[in-house]
Formats: structure tokens, C-alpha cells, sequence
């Protein structure tokens, strides 16, 4: 696992994820201009403090979970965050 990973998935952990996947897709964007040397993952969780929030809450919840790595060691991010019930 990469340190970037790591990384993520350690500050990620503070949402209480009853599921958590992230995959690397930055080889598919191997060369890409405005990467500034930073990944793109995609991210799939599932955690109760979801539920009832709005895809852009659930999205603002994540960046602010991950902070600083973005954009530093994360150029791109797509996200499916979903509450237990769904």
C-alpha cells in the first residue's frame, strides 16, 4: 500500500467507516498536465455520519477529513460516500 493510501485511509478512520475502498487510478493518468505529481483515487465508504447529509455535506465531510493531502498527494478525487441505510 502506498504512503498516500496510508495516509487516507488513517485519516478517513475519524468518519467510522463501516466500509472504506480506495483505488488508485493513477496510472490510467499517467503524463496528465496539471497532476503536480499528486494521485487519482477513487473513493467508496459507507459511514453513519451520512446519513441525512447532502452529496456536497458528505463530500465537504471527506475533504475536510483529508486536509492537507489535498491537493498535495491527491489531484483528483471521485467519491461515493453513502450512509448505512442506503
Amino acid at each position: 500500500m502506498s504512503d498516500t493510501l496510508a495516509r487516507m485511509r488513517e485519516r478517513l478512520a475519524v468518519l467510522a467507516p463501516q466500509a472504506l475502498e480506495i483505488f488508485d487510478d493513477s496510472a490510467a493518468h499517467a503524463g496528465h498536465a496539471h497532476a503536480n505529481g499528486g494521485g487519482h483515487y477513487r473513493l467508496v465508504i459507507t459511514a453513519p455520519c451520512f446519513q441525512g447529509q447532502s452529496r456536497i455535506a458528505r463530500h465537504r465531510i471527506i475533504h475536510r477529513a483529508l486536509g492537507d493531502l489535498l491537493p498535495a498527494r491527491i489531484h483528483a478525487l471521485a467519491i461515493c460516500a453513502r450512509a448505512p441505510s442506503e
